[in-house]
């Protein structure tokens, strides 16, 4: 039987933002009271929520987010299971033997650490992150959508951590596009244990030229 999986975060004012980012706020621009309809205001960066990353966020040579084939952001889905990392541990190459076989172009690989559990909290800046290697490893095999459950690809700074967007550069590089914010992976995780096909849709706003937007993530599964 088939199921649809929302992977997305609500969009809410005062929502965990990366730091530095503008922060989140909605709020009514006109109401039934004054003027017959509802319509909220909202105020956000394009790296909001749930989001995907064009490689323009990383480099201004690089493609834009309306520069991108459609395809780039839809695809079957390889869930990669990193949970039970210590914090701000790195997610290391050896990672993706139990998934190798089925990684190729055109699939979308999610990394599944749990760290969503902590969306909210000041834990949640602590997630693990993507090694340069295992990102070198993703682009030779031909996959260029990338997701995570966690705030970045890369380490969030803290405790004196120098900043580096180094996954990033690599998958941005490669043209990829970088999928932030999921939730609901333990899920999809379930679902590819029990042999179910899973189709995954990050499809963003259409916004002119930009770096990246918020993205309504939903898997298909089964069917």
């Amino acid at each position: 039987m088939e199921e649809l999986v929302d992977l997305s975060v609500p969009i809410a004012s005062g929502m965990p933002v990366y730091p530095g980012d503008p922060e989140v706020s909605l709020e009514p621009a006109l109401t039934i009271a004054g003027s017959e309809v509802n319509v909220l205001r909202l105020h956000m960066g394009s790296q909001s929520g749930t989001h995907v990353d064009a490689p323009y966020h990383v480099d201004d040579a690089l493609p834009r987010l309306d520069e991108l084939p459609l395809g780039r952001f839809t695809g079957p889905a390889v869930v990669a299971d990193v949970r039970g990392l210590a914090p701000r541990a790195p997610i290391g190459a050896r990672f993706l033997e139990g998934v190798a076989d089925r990684l190729r172009p055109g699939a979308v690989l999610l990394f599944a650490t749990g760290w969503s559990a902590h969306w909210g909290s000041a834990g949640y800046l602590e997630h693990p992150w993507l090694e340069p290697g295992a990102a070198e490893a993703v682009v030779a095999a031909g996959v260029r959508t990338v997701g995570i459950d966690a705030l970045s690809v890369d380490r969030t700074p803290g405790d004196g951590e120098e900043f580096s967007l180094a996954a990033h550069r690599v998958l941005c590089g490669a043209g990829a596009v970088i999928a932030e914010n999921l939730t609901g992976l333990d899920r999809l995780l379930d679902a590819q244990a029990s042999g179910l096909p899973i189709e995954v849709s990050l499809f963003p706003l259409r916004l002119a030229g930009a770096d990246g937007a918020p993205v309504r993530a939903v898997a298909r599964v089964g069917g």
